[in-house]
Order: structure tokens, then C-alpha cells, then sequence
């Protein structure tokens, strides 16, 4: 317990979830609630990737699937899945589906390699760095980014 009181300035929380076999990392301070998959109501002529809105106790939440956005097979709703709610700055709430939720954890500066953007590779600018935790990889996601198209609904 004594460790989270220690903690530098530099550290900061992301919750790990999973999308097929990858983890990735999402900063604490967007993300607003996470709730059970729950019944998406389909809005026409809108990209692929958003599935469609949500009730969230009264609240219409449009609801954007990461799997497609990042060019993955269609996800299979299972008990696990979950719909993050996030509230990026300066922008509307929205939720994304992910396969599972598994974990916050607290990374230090010096465990994250920032990623540089490629135009041969799209799905980079989707990314902030790369997080090393214990002896996996956690791809951190940049969050103002992925939210940047749902302005296009």
C-alpha cells in the first residue's frame, strides 16, 4: 500500500483491456464508467466502426467498436465484454466495445516508449506509446485521436 503513496509525479493509471490477443492501455482519467455489453441501437449511414447509440440512465452515448476501427475481425459479445465509457477533453461522451477489462496499472515515464506515426501504417496515430509492465506490452492508446472521426456521425 505504501507504494501508491510513493508514487512520482510521472506515473500515471491505465486501465488494460483486451481486443483479440492484444492489451491495450487506457488512460484513467478518460474514462468515466464501464458497463456490461447492453443492446446498441443501430443509427443508419454512419462508418462501420460505430455500432450505433446507448441508454446510459437517460443519456444517449453513441458507441464506436475498436476492433473495426483498428481494421480487426468483428467482435463476438461474450460475458467479458464491456463498454467503456469515456469523456475525452473538450469532447462528447462516447463508448467503445472492448473483448475485456482486465486490469489498471500504474506506469512510470521511463516505461513507456513513445510510437512515431508512419503514413504506411494509419493505425499508429492511434497509439501514444508503448507501456512495458512485469513481462508483457501494453499498447497505450491516444485517446483524443480515436475519438477525433466520431465528430463525422
Amino acid at each position: 500500500m505504501e507504494n501508491t503513496i510513493t508514487q512520482s509525479a510521472d506515473a500515471k493509471q491505465y486501465i488494460v483491456v483486451k481486443l483479440g490477443n492484444e492489451q491495450f492501455g487506457i488512460d484513467i482519467q478518460y474514462v468515466d464508467n464501464i458497463v456490461r455489453m447492453q443492446r446498441i441501437t443501430r443509427v443508419p449511414k454512419v462508418q462501420n466502426y460505430f455500432k450505433g447509440v446507448i441508454n446510459l440512465r437517460g443519456d444517449i452515448v453513441p458507441v464506436m467498436s475498436l476492433r473495426l476501427k483498428f481494421g480487426l475481425d468483428a467482435e463476438e459479445y461474450t460475458n467479458a465484454t464491456r463498454v467503456i465509457i469515456l469523456k475525452p477533453e473538450g469532447k462528447e461522451v462516447i463508448g467503445v466495445v472492448v473483448d475485456e477489462v482486465k486490469e489498471v496499472v500504474t506506469l512510470e515515464d521511463e516505461q513507456i516508449d513513445k510510437v512515431t506515426y508512419t503514413p504506411s501504417n494509419e493505425n499508429y496515430k492511434y497509439l501514444s506509446g508503448i507501456g512495458k509492465y512485469k513481462d508483457s506490452l501494453i499498447s497505450i492508446l491516444n485517446i483524443q485521436s480515436i475519438v477525433v472521426d466520431k465528430e463525422a456521425i
